[in-house]
């Protein structure tokens, strides 16, 4: 007898991740699938042995709270109350009377057509489908957690726990001794104790509805014990015309050709473009803050501005650095493609004397002077889809297409780092792509050379492109670290951006081939430590630095360039 071979945790986590990832693509072919029928089945039993860092306990008896707050911040708000759920594409319900609900961590449309159904609005690619299946298969491992805790085994009565949240949940205001009743009894039904159960209640709750969290746990349980006990399955299905238009570039090149008509009314096509994917707000304030707002902050370093400015409260400060901006050769184009990716353009030939915080070479003519074109993050796939898009010449080739002038490209992002914490920076040299033997070296402009003496700790080496930052664990990132790929974090968009930036400047020729990139990401989490995944909270103030850090440099490189 040969010897028994045993599998590591991180090659099972691998073939979990990659039987999730061939169910979930043939589910989509299919056109529907039953979340507790056999496929829905398979999506659950390898997403359970994946026992991801983001989804915490969701392998164990007792409710997950983080991973539920996570997922309901990326989902549209009611979904819980659906028995179904419906993949669409854009099809015109902008058109209807339905308002759009927008998740306030995902910028998806969705509608809710009737009690019993929701549609989700897909324009980003496969990333978005695989995002949501996600999170909808911890949504019914969870909801089946709680039939299975409350419904008495072998008949179709609940527990005495479960009828007074019914009743709580039923209510439309309740005192405050009702309400602690009814999450004594909420915690005796999800394994927990009062004191995290009043903890999550008080995240979920809103001020127009406050009970928010005691009806999402009722309605999870609720559909659950109506399938157990009628049969009735819940069912998510994708619509004709999203898996007749998926991976076509229908809402990329819808974006793209928006953009090279304002490039092109402006006179534009032919000048030096220098694109920035990065947030909307960092590329404009390192532009104009200090100058527009020399009067608020006369002695304030420009740290103290970008904080005062991410502050929610100080829109005002904000408007005023916006109209500088304008002022001085900003172009906005707000998204109406569907890719949800808005844009600013900065034409660098119109900016006033004294108003821009950097300066140009002296002696270019306003022909030479760059466009700084900023676009907002993409999100997985999209990334190809939209950059690959844009990279095209503009126009008929039979009437003579204009060949863009990209300089260069610059990708700042957030991404999970492996080894430091919240607000530390990566400088990637090359990236890999998760569940295959692609990978993409490339000559990074930046270096961590670059960034030190900052305060921040600085890793250079290999980040990884994942499938999605929710199907990650341990094992699989112990084992990227630690091996000779030498990773220091993974993020969702670096291979999508590289492939197409190399396919346009290596094979298409549609840009020159000796384009300048740049790579630079802030460590929004370190999934390899307990309580610091994505799922335990955003960044927070620890964001600005790195971020304002990474754009001063982007910006640095060009206008020295």
């Amino acid at each position: 007898m040969g010897k028994t071979i045993n599998t590591t945790r991180a090659q099972e986590s691998t073939n979990a991740i990659e039987r999730l990832y061939i169910t979930m693509r043939h589910l989509f072919n299919r056109g529907f699938y039953k979340p507790t029928g056999v496929s829905g089945e398979s999506l659950k039993n390898a997403l359970l042995q994946l026992r991801p860092e983001i989804y915490g306990t969701i392998a164990e008896e007792k409710a997950e709270f983080n991973g539920l707050i996570y997922v309901l911040e990326r989902l549209p708000e009611g979904i819980e109350e659906c028995k179904f759920i419906n993949l669409t594409s854009d099809e015109g319900y902008g058109k209807s009377h339905f308002k759009p609900i927008v998740p306030p961590k995902r910028r998806r449309n969705c509608y809710r057509i009737d009690d019993e159904q929701m549609n989700i609005e897909i324009t980003r690619g496969r990333s978005d489908i695989y995002d949501i299946l996600t999170h909808l298969t911890f949504l019914f491992v969870e909801s089946e957690k709680i039939c299975k805790r409350v419904l008495i085994e072998d008949t179709d009565k609940t527990i005495r726990d479960w009828t007074k949240l019914e009743d709580a949940a039923k209510k439309e205001e309740l005192s405050q001794a009702e309400r602690e009743v009814a999450l004594i009894h909420t915690a005796n039904i999800l394994g927990r104790s009062f004191e995290e159960v009043l903890w999550i209640y008080e995240k979920f709750a809103t001020k127009n509805n406050p009970e928010r969290f005691l009806k999402i746990i009722w309605w999870l349980g609720k559909l659950a014990i109506e399938e157990e006990v009628t049969g009735e399955k819940r069912v998510i299905t994708f619509s004709a015309q999203l898996r007749e238009r998926l991976g076509h570039h229908i809402h990329g090149e819808r974006w793209a050709d928006t953009i090279k008509l304002a490039l092109k009314r402006e006179g534009l096509l032919k000048r030096p473009i220098h694109i920035i994917s990065a947030n909307m707000h960092s590329v404009m304030n390192s532009l104009f803050a200090r100058t527009a707002l020399s009067k608020e902050f006369q002695n304030s370093d420009s740290l103290e501005i970008y904080e005062a400015l991410s502050s929610s409260g100080n829109k005002v400060l904000r408007d005023k650095v916006e109209t500088m901006a304008k002022k001085n050769g900003m172009i906005s184009i707000d998204d109406v493609s569907g890719t949800n990716i808005d844009v600013q353009i900065f034409d660098m030939a119109k900016i006033g004397k004294d108003a821009c915080c950097y300066a140009l070479k002296p002696g270019l003519t306003d022909n030479e002077k760059p466009v700084i074109f900023v676009m907002d993050y993409a999100f997985g796939e999209q990334a190809y889809e939209t950059i690959d898009e844009l990279l095209k010449p503009f126009g008929n080739k039979k009437k003579g297409a204009t060949y863009l002038n990209i300089a260069s490209v610059s990708i700042m992002g957030k991404a999970g780092i492996l080894e430091g914490g919240k607000g530390d920076l990566m400088i990637p040299s090359a990236h890999i792509f998760e569940g295959t033997a692609d990978n993409y070296p490339f000559e990074n402009e930046l270096c961590a050379a670059d960034f030190e003496g900052h305060g921040l700790k600085v890793f250079e080496g290999t980040m990884v492109t994942v499938l999605g930052t929710s199907l990650q664990n341990k094992d699989i990132l112990k084992f990227f670290h630690e091996s000779t790929w030498n990773v220091i974090g993974l993020e969702m968009e670096g291979v999508h951006y590289q492939k197409a930036i190399q396919s346009a400047s290596k094979i298409r020729k549609s840009i020159k081939e000796d384009v300048k990139v740049r790579y630079a990401y802030y460590a929004s989490d370190n999934p390899l430590e307990t309580g610091s995944t994505l799922a335990s909270g955003g960044l927070g103030t620890t964001g600005v630095k790195p971020t304002y850090l990474i754009t001063d440099k982007i910006l640095t490189q060009l206008f020295n360039s």
